[in-house]
């Protein structure tokens, strides 16, 4: 699933990975096969697939690929490239399994549209009539339809995810509390007003899935997608598949092989399959599997969707989103009068790419284990141009665009109101405009990262020296202002991509009272540690800490988030596309004289709170009764000090260093001894009264 851990933090467009060594784990020859034999078809479509994708193993930082590629119902490509386990003992095949993140979406999607031609949903009645105990704050959440839930104009906030990711662990908590969760919400916008990618949106349709259908989501899509389609290879946590049969999993701050990670919302991004298996999948949208959905529904996915008055002009682009799609005229093959379809994931550690050419009969499909659902779709584009070329669809591959180099003229003074402070979810960047026509874009929250400068072009855009990228800025009706961002971005050897969407909006300083501004100004550095999360989280390997810092350029802000009161601050973001997504608020409150504060759905405790762990012979650590996780510091006089921890069946610990990495996490396995770090902290989790056995080893060296 495109999750919010996917947007960049110090861009404001889709930037494609830059080329980086190759991971850890290293990369082995890339291998492609044609499952019905023929090595006279596509020898330089299957040449060219197996070279990038090698490509994608040894420079872009993907640990392994897999992918395949579909004509006329016949898969014609198939292979795979990289290293699946730390010791190179199990070969990648075609039948390895991978997580397809918020490809998820598609099968949902599906599943409504096959209720639909049943007569059993209409796309445009409310939700609340099929969900009766949907509701939500906000009385707008009456109005809001399936289909607004796949085209993302529902005007939920995003994602829901606590406990949602997870290693080995099927628990459906996400799931099945998202009613209660969307219960203390309200809107960030009219449903149908725009849209704006929305994980939670497809979590409630699998729900509505469920209440019509009465089944389960997963029991569904086997019944009535996967087994008509033929795809033994794709399941969900719930099926328990063979853990041996998954990609191997990394991280790249942390040594070793991972657990396989489950993304316990299915609908919305939990399902595992292989890259034959989707362009099985793909069928469907190629007019060959009418006995799965009706051609009036494969049709009704494919309009574009995203043409609601909140939009930025036409321009080639990745994102305009149909029924579940993410693009319904994916670039660059409108440049060859071809339409395309797609669809990306991205959970934390696995990513994939399905492209579709509806009117040619065939489609790509690319799954990984590290790299990013960007990467992949550019390895199935590049396959498709390939295959289409091989078949004379073709004649030549058309040069990569560029918006072209800044022609000086000089700026109308009027600009220069543009300047000021604009944010996008969870980021804030200042716009400087000097009188000579000179933008600079820079990053509050990344002051390391070189700001962006681009330059007044005579057709009244700024644009960046090497005529990638281009800037304007727009009012909408709405009153509100954007900064349009159009960009092509081409990674070597993997071809070009392009972007256009408003990145960001203009924020105005809020004036605080006395009251409210002595309250954040305490909270000012300070960190929050994370306490709700179940002890085989994710969260625990990744950085479960959120430090607190007001904006230093725009006063009455966190973040995007306007301070609303001496303990609330909310998001007010409306942006279309990506940048407005996953909307979170901040609540802060005392119990017992500690501070805490609940960031939509995830509990954290202020650090005066945590106290240095005690390190003795024999010691312990126990689960409060609230079932929060334990967190500790090193002192000085433990740092380097060795302890063995005996955790409990239903527990974890975790030890970071002095820059909150993860160096342990007793889910991924390994010795229980571990060296406390300088100016580290630990953390433990479980059930409620869990205790955690401590015992001092040798100091270490």
């Amino acid at each position: 699933m495109r999750t919010r851990f996917a947007i960049p933090a110090a861009t404001l467009a889709l930037t494609l990975l830059a080329p980086t060594a190759a991971t850890a784990t290293g990369t082995a020859a890339a291998t492609a096969t044609t499952p019905n034999g023929s090595s006279a078809a596509y020898d330089a479509t299957r040449k060219a697939a197996a070279e990038k994708a090698d490509l994608l193993t040894k420079s872009y930082g993907t640990t392994s690929v897999q992918y395949a590629l579909i004509d006329d119902g016949d898969i014609v490509v198939s292979g795979q490239s990289g290293l699946n386990d730390e010791k190179g003992q199990k070969p990648l095949t075609a039948d390895t399994l991978y997580g397809i993140g918020s490809t998820s979406k598609m099968f949902t999607t599906v599943a409504v549209m096959q209720l639909v031609d049943q007569g059993k949903i209409d796309l445009d009645t409310p939700v609340v009539q099929y969900i009766p105990e949907f509701t939500m704050k906000d009385e707008r959440y009456k109005k809001i339809t399936p289909r607004m839930l796949l085209n993302h104009s529902s005007g939920l906030n995003g994602s829901s995810l606590t406990n949602a990711f997870l290693f080995e662990d099927k628990d459906t908590f996400a799931h099945d509390t998202l009613l209660k969760q969307l219960a203390n919400q309200t809107l960030k916008a009219d449903p149908g007003a725009y849209s704006v990618y929305c994980n939670d949106g497809f979590t409630l349709a699998e729900i509505l899935v469920e209440r019509v259908s009465g089944m389960d989501f997963t029991s569904y899509i086997h019944r009535f997608i996967t087994e008509p389609l033929g795809m033994s290879d794709t399941k969900t946590p719930l099926d328990s598949p063979n853990a041996a049969k998954m990609a191997g999993l990394y991280y790249p701050s942390y040594q070793g092989q991972l657990p396989n990670e489950t993304v316990n919302v299915i609908g919305t991004g939990g399902i595992y399959s292989t890259a034959e298996d989707l362009v099985r999948f793909s069928r469907i949208f190629t007019g060959q599997a009418e006995e799965v959905l009706s051609d009036n529904s494969v049709e009704a996915m494919e309009q574009d969707e995203y043409k609601t008055p909140l939009w930025p002009d036409e321009a080639d682009n990745s994102i305009e989103y149909g029924l579940g799609w993410d693009s319904v005229d994916l670039y660059p093959f409108g440049e060859y009068g071809i339409q395309a379809l797609t669809k990306g994931g991205d959970t934390i550690l696995y990513h994939a790419s399905l492209v579709v050419l509806p009117d040619q009969d065939m489609a790509a499909a690319v799954v990984s284990s590290g790299g990013s659902s960007a990467t992949d779709q550019l390895l199935a584009n590049e396959m498709l141009l390939q295959a289409l070329k091989e078949k004379g669809k073709i004649a030549e591959f058309k040069p990569e665009k560029s918006y072209g180099k800044p022609v000086k003229a000089d700026m109308p003074e009027s600009v220069l109101q543009y300047a000021g402070i604009y944010g996008a979810s969870n980021q804030t960047m200042k716009v400087e405009i000097s009188p000579s026509g000179e933008l600079s874009l820079s990053t509050e929250q990344a002051p390391d990262y070189p700001a962006e400068k681009y330059e007044y072009s005579a057709d009244g855009n700024f644009r960046s020296a090497d005529g990638n990228t281009m800037i304007r800025f727009v009012t909408e009706e709405n009153g509100r202002t954007y900064l349009w961002t159009r960009q092509y971005a081409s990674l070597p050897g993997l071809g070009q991509t392009a972007l256009s969407l408003y990145s960001a909006e203009k924020l105005q300083p809020r004036e605080l009272s006395a009251e409210t501004a002595a309250a954040w100004a305490k909270r000012e550095g300070k960190k929050y540690y994370l306490l709700n999360e179940k002890h085989t989280s994710l969260a625990y390997l990744l950085m479960p800490t959120l430090q607190l810092n007001l904006s230093k350029q725009l006063p009455g802000y966190v973040l995007d988030k306007p301070i609303t009161g001496p303990n609330t601050a909310s998001s007010e973001l409306q942006i279309p596309g990506l940048y407005g997504r996953d909307l979170s608020g901040y609540t802060f409150y005392a119990e017992d004289g500690v501070e805490y504060l609940d960031a939509s759905g995830s509990l954290f405790v202020a650090e005066d709170a945590v106290k240095p762990i005690y390190v003795a012979k024999k010691s312990a650590a126990t689960i409060p009764s609230s079932g929060y996780a334990k967190w500790y510091t090193v002192s000085d006089k433990d740092a380097g000090k060795t302890v063995k921890v005996n955790a409990p069946a239903n527990g974890s610990f975790a030890v970071y260093d002095e820059k909150g990495t993860c160096v342990y996490f007793s889910v991924i396995g390994g010795d229980s001894k571990v060296a406390l770090p300088a100016k580290g902290t630990v953390v433990f989790a479980g059930e409620a009264g869990s205790r955690f056995e401590i015992s001092l080893q040798e100091r270490s060296a």
